[in-house]
Parts: C-alpha cells; sequence; structure tokens
C-alpha cells in the first residue's frame, strides 16, 4: 500500500477518535473560557483532529498525483474518506443540536447523488472529474464545521452569527454544486435511458 492511500486510511481511521471526543461527555473540569466564550477541552481535541483530518485530504491527492501513485483503491477510498468524515461530524453536530438537521440532510443527500451520478458515467466509461464548485463545497463545509465545534470562535466575541452563516453558505454552495453537476453530466443520463 502506498503513501496516499495510508494517509487516506489514517483519515478514515480518525473519524471514531475524533467521535469520541466529540459525542462522549468527559466531564471534564477543564474548559477554554474567555469572558462569555467557553469551549469544552473534549470539543477543542475533535474541532483540531477534524481540522487534521480535512487538511490530509489535499495531501494525499496531491502526493497520488505528484509522484504517480494513483491507484484505483486510492479513486475509491479518497472520496469515500470524504463522506464519512463530513457525514460523521454533520449526524454528531445535529445530535449535539449544533447543526439543524435538514442541512445534513441536503448535504449528506447530495454527496449520493453525486456518487451515484458517478457510478452511472463509470459504467458508460467516463469520469466525473471534481469541478471548482464542487471543490468551493468542500473548503465551505470544512470552514462552517470547524467554526461549529469551535463555538463560533473568534466570531462570538463579535456576537456574529458566523457559524450559522457558515452553515447555511455550505448548504447553498453544496446544492448549487450538486445541480451543476447534473447539468453538466445529463449527457450521461440520457445515456441510460435508452
Amino acid at each position: 500500500m502506498n503513501l496516499p492511500n495510508r494517509i487516506t486510511l489514517t483519515r478514515i481511521f480518525m473519524i471514531p477518535v475524533m467521535l469520541v471526543f466529540l459525542l462522549i461527555d468527559w466531564e471534564w473540569p477543564y474548559s477554554i473560557e474567555w469572558g462569555s466564550y467557553s469551549l469544552p477541552i473534549n470539543q477543542l481535541i475533535a474541532a483540531l483532529l477534524f481540522i487534521l483530518a480535512a487538511s490530509t485530504d489535499g495531501i494525499d491527492g496531491y502526493l497520488a498525483r505528484k509522484n504517480n501513485m494513483v491507484t484505483n483503491l486510492g479513486k475509491l477510498l479518497d472520496p469515500l474518506a470524504d463522506k464519512l468524515l463530513v457525514s460523521a461530524v454533520l449526524i454528531s453536530l445535529v445530535a449535539l443540536g449544533k447543526c439543524d438537521a435538514w442541512i445534513a440532510v441536503v448535504i449528506i443527500s447530495r454527496e449520493f447523488a453525486v456518487t451515484g451520478l458517478r457510478e452511472v458515467a463509470l459504467l458508460e466509461g467516463s469520469v466525473i472529474a471534481a469541478s471548482k464548485w464542487g471543490k468551493a463545497k468542500t473548503i465551505t463545509q470544512i470552514v462552517a464545521i470547524t467554526v461549529i465545534l469551535l463555538n463560533n470562535f473568534p466570531f462570538e466575541w463579535l456576537s456574529i452569527p458566523f457559524d450559522e452563516i457558515a452553515m447555511w453558505l455550505a448548504a447553498l454552495i453544496t446544492i448549487y454544486s450538486g445541480i451543476d453537476y447534473f447539468v453538466k453530466n445529463k449527457k450521461i443520463l440520457s445515456i441510460t435511458k435508452a
């Protein structure tokens, strides 16, 4: 197994560790306190693990392309790891009351729909590359999730609900990017109707 695939697998294995810190009530007496801002240590650890896991997404792909190590296993694992990471955290945030369920459903549904479109394209002998909107979707989702995990730091001090704004923006870009994939690849769907 090559290095990029090991990095991708590490991202997958980080997910349950992150969820342990996020979902288990540790009842630690420690939290970060600055005025009215408060962040439990376990939630900070979960946020740092999420940031680390999300950052490996770019690293594994870069190394695979740069060193000519692109494999079928990597093509399968990389998008799977991304979807598992985002879905697991979104579902956890819903359970914690930090994210609206409809936003999680929209984001996760889009991932299933685009994955299905990509599978149909593969059956037809074509590959659907990531679009600029797909990349924008990923970035906005990571930013929104990170800010929520950090309890709206540092915007809480400014009384700006950036966490809510970022999540709404992520949902809108997610919807648009999903529509964009289907519109640009409608010929694949029309082929399968025949």
